[in-house]
């Protein structure tokens, strides 16, 4: 039945309800915190620079009937940093994000991303701001655990804390900070051999990256966030390229995200500002992104420039409709979107 059914919109409408409470709730708790919501616009000349990520592109015509290429944003990201280099302290949006080819249970093309920003905090602190969230969210739609196909989470409990190499050796079995040089690169052919070893299916055409994401999806992801949420922190400077250096080990880059009932629900940095570095980083990306797909997106020229202003800050992106999923025990993102693609 196509969700405009009456039928069908009958049995979503508790789940849209619980919805509204969660956005209502969660907004007042950013404001109650001083925070300022913003409404970042959606249109721009890039849509970010991450190699895997697809977005759609439109064409804006002036007045003078010259074109221009535009994108629909994948994440507010680069608008709310210019906010923070305008100099707001601290912001968040429930923006409306769009994703070209991805599609499922947990993936819609368009929908809704909360992203939050503390101008001269440390990361540590919004970590602590999405498990405030996440009860929060459990609290308002009355749940006493989230749920996910068959994984339970109790959103109450003392979140696990574990770095990414430290999910690597335990659950893969794999030493992968061994594969990475001081310098934060990876090396393929060491992360090859110890995927191979442990019964990982990888391709001598697999960049280090590739591996990475494999190993991640396959052995770690599933595992994280069973009965109580699961922080991931620390990932290797080369899967984090808007995160700036922890200062302990430049392997590592401030970057963590937020798993519960094997979901991600959020990604958080502590923010890279140094627009020399953010440019190789984004260049490097681009250039893999046409090795892979062909294509390259343009880098936001203003972002950058931008970046010379913008002080230290944390921040992070939530994605708003898998929180109502697991918080009401939605199966699919489909049921908690109020009018979800055909």
């Amino acid at each position: 039945m196509p969700w405009w059914d009456a039928h069908n919109h009958a049995d979503r409408r508790p789940l849209l309800a619980k919805r509204g409470r969660l956005k209502t709730a969660i907004r007042a708790h950013f404001e109650d915190a001083g925070f300022t919501e913003v409404e970042c616009g959606a249109l721009g000349v890039s849509p970010g620079n991450e190699t895997h990520l697809q977005a759609f592109e439109t064409v804006l015509t002036g007045t003078d009937g010259i074109s221009q290429p535009r994108y629909l944003h994948t994440s507010p990201e680069f608008a709310a940093k210019k906010l923070l280099a305008a100099g707001e302290v601290r912001i968040f949006d429930f923006a409306r994000v769009f994703r070209n080819q991805e599609r499922g249970r947990l993936h819609a093309p368009e929908f809704t991303m909360l992203e939050w920003y503390r101008a001269r905090e440390d990361y540590s602190v919004v970590i602590e701001d999405t498990l405030v969230v996440l009860r929060l969210a459990a609290e308002v739609a009355g749940a006493q655990e989230l749920r996910h196909r068959d994984a339970v989470c109790d959103p109450f409990a003392a979140a696990d804390r574990l770095t990414v190499a430290q999910a690597f050796t335990h659950h893969a079995g794999i030493d992968l900070l061994a594969t990475v040089s001081p310098q934060g690169e990876g090396d393929a052919n060491a992360l090859r051999s110890r995927a191979r070893r442990g019964g990982i299916d990888v391709s001598d055409d697999d960049d280090w990256s590739d591996m990475f994401a494999k190993i991640l999806t396959l052995r770690v992801e599933p595992r994280l966030g069973l009965d109580r949420p699961c922080v991931l922190y620390e990932y290797p400077v080369c899967e984090a390229a808007l995160a700036r250096v922890c200062p302990h080990d430049g392997r590592v880059a401030e970057r963590f995200e937020l798993y519960a009932c094997g979901v991600e629900l959020a990604n958080g940095f502590g923010e890279l500002t140094d627009p020399v570095q953010q440019r190789a980083r984004f260049e490097t990306e681009m250039a893999k992104k046409e090795r892979v797909y062909g294509k390259r997106y343009p880098l936001d020229e203003d972002f950058m420039a931008a970046l010379a202003h913008m002080p230290p800050a944390s921040g992070v992106a939530l994605g708003f409709d898998r929180l109502v999923m697991l918080a009401t025990g939605a199966p699919n993102i489909d049921d908690v979107l109020w009018t979800p693609l055909s």
